[in-house]
């Protein structure tokens, strides 16, 4: 299986250090040039994890071929959009909520960080996810206590 990911997903995922669980889940991953440039910014939080961990899964996108209704998106969530169009991947990996609005008016499939987690734990990948949502309950990353709660209530902790 193939996901195209976008940034605020794999820096959340970084963040947790959970990105080898988004590879124990699909077989391949895959990010536009864009997203690459946003998360490896010397200074960036989790930019040293990802580069090292986006090496030869970055691909360059060209968007004039693509119609997509994008109102405010940015430059990655457009490209990995695009990405997914091109490659016919199996998942979209994105967070933000406007963006994956959008994403699913093009008939695109998403999941985001913390549907990796519950993922994970439902295919034995992991024991528990609490441990991973604390971390990012007490990160810079915003997710509202209602929705960490859920996660964790669908995981059955």
């Amino acid at each position: 299986m193939l996901v195209i990911a976008d940034s605020s997903a794999l820096v959340a995922l970084a963040t947790c250090s959970a990105l080898d669980i988004l590879l124990g889940l699909y077989e391949t991953v895959k990010v536009p040039q864009a997203v690459y440039d946003e998360v490896v910014v010397p200074g960036k939080s989790q930019s040293i994890a990802l580069v090292e961990f986006l090496q030869n899964r970055v691909v360059p996108v060209d968007t004039s071929q693509f119609v997509l209704s994008a109102g405010g998106l940015g430059q990655g969530e457009i490209e990995a959009m695009a990405l997914y169009k091109l490659m016919a991947a199996d998942y979209l990996l994105i967070d933000d909520r406007r963006a994956r609005i959008i994403a699913e008016s093009n008939q695109i499939q998403c999941i985001g960080a913390l549907g990796i987690l519950v993922l994970a734990k439902q295919k034995g990948l992991v024991n528990e996810i609490a441990s991973y949502v604390n971390i990012l309950r007490t990160s810079p990353i915003h997710y509202s206590e209602a929705l960490l709660n859920k996660v964790l209530q669908l995981a059955g902790e």
